[in-house]
């Protein structure tokens, strides 16, 4: 198959996205840059416009964007404007726009899935998502690709568009295996909704699973959502077990720490944090708080979405790359080949616990 990859990341996944273009050359054992320049700029009003520097006609085209990136910013009435997903959804509308049509596939990998939380909807609430996979369409997007979906039944809003759900289990264990020793282990899911993820790491370690189940109290709403007012725990003993906290983002990150503290309570040795996105919505203080008092030992989250480097270079965080895997799911759509193996990398993993075991 002729190779006509083009790559358009946007400013706000660059670093990763570079990896990714590095890696795609070597799995594919080219040495050109797969990268196409453009130019987004802003009118003095912050309203947005982007121009494709190269012809992307009859290319099979990949965009790439990070919608949670907090840290992309323009100048807007003389103060300093940093973005939020809605103008990063937008800019991505306008690269669509921008092709004119002319490429002959284009894919959007969007890693932390627009408006994924607003999923579904009671009353008089908007079906932002829905909308949003609704719109990509309209404008001629043939797939979308992302990652740890909040629900991946939302992909019904486009049944007609293929919708790649990607879960970078395998990877965060592998970086586990050989980071810690993962011995008397239990996996906790810190509420039902994380049930099925938390179910799917303890059969690939061969443990046992437990959950918290969130009781909140419902006469009260506290920034949008019923204030949790006790974690009840259901499962097998978590006393002198080493714990695998799994769930898909951490927020504000009160949930999960409150989950690792009543953990500890019940005699958990090692507590580890693991997470495919770290928004710190709240900030870092609770956890640098959290682990000074012993509550957790270890954060695992992915570079999917944006991370401080800061925050990166603390004890307690450690960060798993995941753009080889990008790359592979890139290489593997371009070839028109299953992409099977790589929605969940049950043959990998498995194959390197035993070697784990086997030492």
């Amino acid at each position: 198959m002729e190779n006509n990859i083009k790559l358009i990341v946007l400013e706000n996944f660059k670093e990763v996205g570079e990896k990714v273009d590095r890696e795609l050359q070597r799995i594919q054992k080219k040495k050109k840059s797969y990268l196409t320049k453009i130019c987004n700029n802003r009118f003095s009003n912050g309203e947005g416009k982007v121009r494709i520097e190269e012809s992307v006609r009859h290319q099979d085209l990949f965009i790439l964007s990070d919608i949670g990136n907090y840290d992309t910013a323009y100048p807007l009435h003389g103060r300093v404007h940093y973005m939020s997903p809605d103008e990063h959804f937008q800019d991505i509308k306008r690269v669509i726009s921008a092709t004119s049509g002319r490429s002959d596939h284009i894919t959007l990998i969007m890693p932390l899935l627009y408006q994924s939380r607003q999923h579904k909807r009671k009353g008089r609430e908007s079906l932002d998502c829905a909308v949003a996979l609704q719109e990509l369409k309209s404008l001629g997007v043939d797939d979308i690709v992302t990652f740890d979906a909040h629900d991946p039944n939302v992909a019904n809003a486009i049944p007609n568009l293929p919708f790649e759900n990607f879960y970078p289990t395998h990877i965060i264990l592998e970086n586990l295996l050989e980071r810690e020793e993962l011995e008397n282990l239990l996996v906790v899911s810190p509420d039902m909704g994380a049930m099925e993820r938390s179910r799917y790491y303890a059969e690939l370690l061969g443990c046992d699973v437990g959950v918290f189940y969130k009781r909140r109290d419902l006469s009260k709403v506290v920034n949008g959502k019923n204030p949790i007012v006790d974690h009840i725990y259901m499962g097998a003993d978590v006393k002198d077990k080493n714990i695998l906290v799994v769930d898909d983002m951490i927020a504000s990150g009160g949930s999960i720490l409150e989950v690792a503290s009543e953990l500890k309570k019940r005699g958990a040795k090692k507590v580890y944090l693991v997470v495919t996105f770290s928004l710190f919505t709240d900030g870092i203080e609770s956890f640098q708080k959290a682990y000074e008092e012993g509550l957790f030992d270890r954060l695992y989250s992915t570079n999917l979405s944006y991370v401080p480097e800061e925050i990166k270079t603390l004890e307690w965080y450690r960060e798993v790359d995941c753009s080889n895997f990008i790359a592979r799911i890139i290489d593997t759509l371009h070839k028109g080949e299953s992409i099977a193996i790589l929605q969940n990398g049950t043959k990998e993993i498995l194959a390197k616990i035993q070697r784990k075991l086997d030492l």
